[in-house]
C-alpha cells in the first residue's frame, strides 16, 4: 500500500517532462518537421532555468528564459530544414549534439548545486484523501501542463489553427494553393515545440530535481520523441504513455527500496521496457496510424 501512495503521489510530477516536450513536438510534427533535436532542447532549457534560478531564486524567470533558450535552438532548426532545406533528420541530430554540449559548458561551475523547489497545491477535499491523495497534491507546473494537454487536444481537434496545421502536415501544397502560409507555419510550430522542450528542461533541473548534474536530462527527450510516434499523434495517448513511463519508474524506485531480488540495472531499463511494449502494442494498429500519421512528415518542402 505503501509503494501504491508513493506511486500515484509522485508519477503526474515524473511524467510533467515528458509530456510537457512531447506536447510541443507533437505540434511540430503535426505541421509536418521532425525535430530529432529535442534532447539538446531540453538540456539548454534545463541548464539556463537552473543557472537563472540559482542566482535570482525566481522560478518564473527560470522557466521563460529556459523556455526562450529552448525556441532559439528551434530557430536555428528551423532555419536550417526548412529555409534552407537541410535533411531534418540530420540537422536535428547536429542541433541535439549542439544543446548538450552548450549544457555542459554552462553547467561545469555549478555541478552538485542545488536549488528550492516549488511547493504543492492540493484540491480541497481531494488532498486528504487516503492512498490517492497524493495525486491530488502536485505543484503548480503540473497543473499547468495538464490544462495545455486538454487545450492542445481541443485546440487540435476543433479550431481552426489546428486543422490548419495538420493540413501543413498532410499537404503542405495543397495549403498554400488555399493562401495558408506553409513556412511560417512551421516556423511557427517548430518555435513552440522548443518553447516546450525549454520548460520541460526548466522544470526537470529546478523542480523534479532541483539539482544539477551534467547530462541530467539522460534521455528524457528522445522518450518525448517516441512517445508522440508510439502514440500515433494524438494527444490523448501521449498523456497516457507519458503518465505510463512515470508511473513505472516510480515503480522501479520502490522495488528496489523494497528489496526486489532483481538485478539493478534490470529494473532502472523497465520503465523503457514497459512503456515500448505498451506502447508499441497500442501503435500496432494500422488504420490507426493510416488515420492519424502525418503524410509529409520529414519531407522537405519546396514551395
Amino acid at each position: 500500500m505503501n509503494a501504491i501512495t508513493f506511486v500515484l503521489a509522485g508519477m503526474l510530477a515524473a511524467a510533467t517532462p515528458f509530456l510537457l516536450a512531447a506536447l510541443g513536438e507533437l505540434i511540430a510534427e503535426r505541421a509536418g518537421v521532425l525535430n530529432l533535436g529535442i534532447e539538446g532542447m531540453m538540456a539548454v532549457g534545463a541548464v539556463i532555468a537552473f543557472l537563472t534560478v540559482h542566482q535570482f531564486g525566481t522560478h518564473s524567470l527560470g522557466f521563460l528564459l529556459a523556455g526562450l533558450a529552448g525556441a532559439a535552438l528551434s530557430l536555428v532548426f528551423a532555419w536550417l530544414s526548412i529555409s534552407l532545406r537541410a535533411n531534418q533528420v540530420a540537422a536535428g541530430l547536429a542541433i541535439g549534439i549542439l544543446g548538450q554540449g552548450l549544457s555542459a559548458l554552462f553547467g561545469k561551475n555549478y555541478e552538485s548545486k542545488t536549488v528550492s523547489g516549488l511547493p504543492k497545491l492540493s484540491v480541497p477535499g481531494l488532498g486528504e484523501l487516503p492512498v490517492v491523495g497524493g495525486l491530488f497534491t502536485q505543484d503548480f507546473v503540473v497543473w499547468i501542463a495538464l490544462l495545455a494537454t486538454f487545450a492542445i487536444w481541443a485546440a487540435l481537434r476543433f479550431s481552426k489553427m489546428g486543422l490548419v496545421i495538420r493540413a501543413v502536415g498532410e499537404n503542405p501544397a495543397a495549403a498554400r494553393s488555399l493562401g495558408y502560409p506553409v513556412i511560417a507555419i512551421r516556423y511557427g510550430a517548430v518555435l513552440f515545440g522548443g518553447l516546450m522542450a525549454g520548460f520541460a528542461g526548466a522544470y526537470a533541473s529546478t523542480v523534479y530535481t532541483p539539482l544539477w548534474a551534467d547530462g541530467m536530462i539522460a534521455g528524457r527527450g528522445w522518450i518525448a520523441l517516441a512517445l508522440v510516434v508510439f502514440a500515433t499523434w494524438m494527444t490523448g495517448r501521449v498523456f497516457f504513455g507519458a503518465v505510463l513511463f512515470g508511473a513505472v519508474s516510480l515503480a522501479q524506485l520502490a522495488a528496489q527500496a523494497g528489496g526486489v531480488n532483481l538485478n539493478s540495472q534490470l529494473l532502472a531499463c523497465l520503465p523503457y521496457l514497459v512503456t515500448i511494449a505498451v506502447l508499441g502494442i497500442i501503435s500496432s494498429n494500422r488504420r490507426l496510424l493510416k488515420v492519424n500519421g502525418v503524410a509529409s512528415l520529414g519531407k522537405t518542402y519546396i514551395p
